[in-house]
């Protein structure tokens, strides 16, 4: 009779084990499931990248993902190469060899124009069909939509230029003066052909070597952005915190 008891003590400790082993594996399973679920530590968080202009988005996209960005960001090289090697063509034919736009567009006339009507004419004696002169005219919805975007352009600035003027943000204030005097002394060096071409060849060069030295060239601005940042805070406190700022308000009268 002592012998069952015991036998029967020993199976209940044994059974009460396994419970507590198999509580306890559930308590651990669970405890890193939950430890698994929790967001993971700030320190644990890669740092934001730091990219110029502040921008989130790609080079492309900027640009506008379409075709102009393609040739910009030479996606087609012989489409990019052709475009810069005409701006350049252009450019040498006007500024350096000082050929005028109008007497270059009334030679192509005459040239075109002469040798189309002798084509016509001489038809009549080889026995052959006249040449096909196809008609050519301007769409009406893709022009509207191309004045409208430049009229919203247009009225974009004015309303920039007008917010300056107003004297509510002498930062920006600062920035548009400096730009134009940076402008009126390239203005000074070269005329407005030359300015657009450097503009032009600068358009497909900077972009695509940003877009594929990014990574090295963003943390140098980086350092720059943060060394102006410091600079501008003294400035500011020195200066520019003591010049009152808006229109002046005046108090109503009690």
């Amino acid at each position: 009779m002592a012998e069952h008891t015991d036998e029967s003590g020993a199976a209940a400790e044994s059974l009460l084990e396994k419970i507590t082993e198999k509580f306890h594996g559930h308590d651990s399973s669970s405890s890193s499931d939950s430890d698994s679920d929790k967001p993971a530590s700030p320190s644990s968080v890669k740092a934001k990248v730091f990219r110029l202009f502040g921008r989130e988005k790609p080079v492309h996209t900027i640009f506008g993902g379409g075709k102009p960005a393609d040739v910009f960001l030479w996606r087609n090289k012989k489409i990019s190469a052709g475009v810069l090697g005409g701006a350049t063509a252009a450019w040498v034919l006007f500024e350096l060899l000082e050929y005028h736009l109008l007497t270059l567009v009334c030679h192509i006339l005459i040239l075109s124009l002469a040798i189309l009507f002798l084509w016509a004419n001489a038809t009549t004696f080889i026995n052959k069909s006249p040449p096909r002169i196809p008609e050519v005219h301007i769409p009406e919805d893709p022009f509207l939509q191309v004045v409208n975007a430049l009229r919203i352009e247009i009225n974009r600035g004015f309303a920039a230029l007008r917010e300056i003027a107003s004297g509510r943000d002498l930062k920006k204030f600062l920035i548009i003066i400096a730009g134009l005097w940076v402008l009126s002394i390239l203005g000074s060096c070269c005329n407005f052909l030359t300015l657009f071409y450097i503009t032009f060849v600068l358009l497909h060069t900077v972009p695509v070597i940003y877009e594929k030295y990014e990574d090295r060239i963003d943390p140098f601005a980086e350092k720059a952005t943060i060394e102006i940042k410091k600079k501008y805070a003294v400035f500011d406190a020195k200066v520019l915190s003591k010049i009152p700022k808006g229109p002046l308000k005046y108090k109503k009268m009690v």
